[in-house]
């Protein structure tokens, strides 16, 4: 069965936030920390994994990043809070490093 992930990166806690959504969230954020895409997350240092949800359902998880996207910043950093306070980087986590 194949899952998806929404995603919410930062630069620092209550920094520059990035919602993204992927099939493989553990590449992804290695993207991110390696700085491999141009873009938004490699200009402004958005590479600390601080908020995932996984879904079975491509549809639904698009929803909910788009559903995350029109958020305003403190529900976001409402959300992150609520399941992450001390902001860690989650992906060490998802590595075991």
């Amino acid at each position: 069965m194949k899952h998806y992930y929404i995603y919410i990166t930062a630069s620092k806690r209550n920094g520059t936030l990035y919602i993204g959504m992927t099939s493989n969230l553990v590449q992804r954020i290695y993207q991110h920390k390696h700085k491999s895409v141009d873009g938004f997350t490699a200009k402004y240092n958005v590479d600390r994994l601080v908020y995932f949800e996984k879904t079975a359902d491509v549809h639904s998880a698009i929803k909910r990043e788009k559903q995350l996207k029109n958020w305003k910043r403190k529900w976001k950093l409402g959300l992150i809070e609520k399941v992450n306070p001390n902001w860690n980087d989650l992906y060490n986590d998802l590595t075991g490093s």
